[in-house]
C-alpha cells in the first residue's frame, strides 16, 4: 500500500530550534520525529511511501534515503516553491494511483491506521479525516459531523464556548485517487479550498474518530509533553539510550556516549541527546537536551530545549520556557 508524508514545513512554531534543522528531523526520544511516522506506516503495511521536500529537504533525504533501513521504499517530491498541503499532494498523483493515506511529518501518533482504512472502505468514502477529541478546541482546526460522521462544517480555533464539537483534524487522511479531480495544478489547500468544496458538494466525506495517541508537536510546550509521554509509556514509539530513572516524577533518558556527574539533580522528564555532558551539581528538570551539549557545573535548567553542540555555562540559569537554538553558549 502507498502513503505520503508531508515534511515540507518550515516548522516555525518551533523556532529557533528549526532554525537549522525540519520539524520533521527534530528529535523526539533521540530520534528523528518523523522516524516514528515512518515506522508506523510499515507496521500497517504501508511499504510505497513518498514524502514532498522544501525545508532543508536534504537532511530528510540523507537520513531515510531508499527506506530500506526502515523496511519501506522512500520517494520524494522536491518542492522549490511550496504547493500547499493539497498541492503538495497532487504533485504526487502519478504516485498515489490506489487508496492512500497522507499523515504528517510532524506529528507523534500511534493510530491505527488498519482501522482507519476499514472505516474508509466500510463507508464508501471518497476522503476520510481522521478526528481526535481535544479539551483545548481553540488550538486546532475543529470538524463537526452528523449522526454518519459525514463531514458538514469546520470551525477553525473556535473559542471554546463556540465550539459546535470537540474532535479536531489531526492531518491523517485517507483518500481515493478519484479525489485529484478536484485538486487543481499548482498551490491549493486542505482546510481552506478542498475540504469546503467536498461539503458543499455532498461527497462521501467522512470522518473517524480515533481513540489512539496523537500529539501535534506545534511549539515547544507540545513538544516536551510528547517527550514526556513517549518515557511514561503513553504512546507506542521508539527511543534511543538508556533509562537512568523510570519512576513517576522522574524519568531520565540518556543517550549513547553521553555522561552524567556527580551530584547531578533530576527531575520531571528529561531526554538527553548523544555525546553529551552534565557536570557536577547541575540540576535539570523537564528539559530536552539535544546532541553534543555541555550542561556546565552546577547550572541549573527548567522545563526548557537546548539545541545541539550547546554550552551552558557552569552556574548558569536557563529560565522556565527557554529555547536555546544549536550552537550557543549561555
Amino acid at each position: 500500500m502507498k502513503a505520503m508524508i508531508m515534511a515540507a514545513g518550515v516548522g516555525s512554531r518551533l523556532m529557533p530550534m528549526t532554525a537549522g534543522v525540519p520539524k520533521p528531523m527534530i528529535p523526539m526520544a533521540n530520534q528523528p520525529l518523523m522516524a516514528n511516522t515512518v515506522r508506523l506506516l510499515a507496521r500497517h503495511g504501508f511499504t510505497e511511501l513518498i514524502a514532498n521536500l522544501h525545508y532543508h529537504g536534504d537532511q530528510i533525504r540523507a537520513y531515510f534515503r531508499d527506506g530500506s533501513d526502515f523496511g519501506v521504499s522512500m520517494h520524494y517530491s522536491p518542492e522549490d516553491e511550496l504547493l500547499g498541503t493539497a498541492g503538495g499532494v497532487k504533485r504526487c498523483a502519478w504516485f498515489l494511483d490506489d487508496t492512500f493515506v497522507i499523515v504528517s511529518g510532524d506529528a507523534l501518533t500511534d493510530i491505527d491506521l488498519t482501522r482507519l482504512m476499514e472505516a474508509h472502505r466500510r463507508r464508501g468514502a471518497l476522503a476520510t479525516i481522521a478526528l481526535k477529541e481535544v479539551p483545548d478546541v481553540e488550538h486546532f482546526g475543529i470538524v463537526i459531523t452528523d449522526g454518519d460522521q459525514r463531514i458538514r462544517s469546520f470551525q477553525e480555533k473556535p473559542r471554546p464556548e463556540e465550539a459546535l464539537s470537540q474532535v479536531a483534524n489531526t492531518g491523517i487522511y485517507v483518500f481515493e485517487p478519484e479525489i485529484f479531480q478536484f485538486i487543481p495544478e499548482g498551490f491549493y489547500d486542505f482546510g481552506k479550498q478542498l475540504f469546503p468544496r467536498l461539503v458543499q458538494m455532498g461527497s462521501p466525506f467522512f470522518g473517524a474518530t480515533i481513540q489512539d495517541y496523537w500529539c501535534d508537536v506545534g511549539n515547544l510546550d507540545t513538544y516536551r509533553q510528547a517527550h514526556a509521554d513517549v518515557l511514561a509509556g503513553k504512546v507506542h514509539a521508539n527511543r534511543e539510550g538508556r533509562l537512568l530513572y523510570n519512576e513517576e516524577g522522574r524519568r531520565v533518558l540518556l543517550g549513547e556516549g553521553s555522561e552524567v556527574g556527580k551530584g547531578v539533580l533530576f527531575a520531571g522528564s528529561v531526554v538527553i541527546g548523544r555525546g553529551c555532558r552534565i557536570e557536577d551539581d547541575a540540576a535539570i528538570s523537564d528539559t530536552i537536551i539535544w546532541d553534543n551539549t555541555i550542561i556546565g557545573k552546577g547550572a541549573v535548567v527548567r522545563e526548557s530545549v537546548v539545541g545541539a553542540d550547546c554550552r551552558v555555562r557552569p552556574g548558569s540559569i536557563v529560565e522556565v520556557g527557554s529555547a536555546i537554538a544549536s550552537g550557543t553558549e549561555f
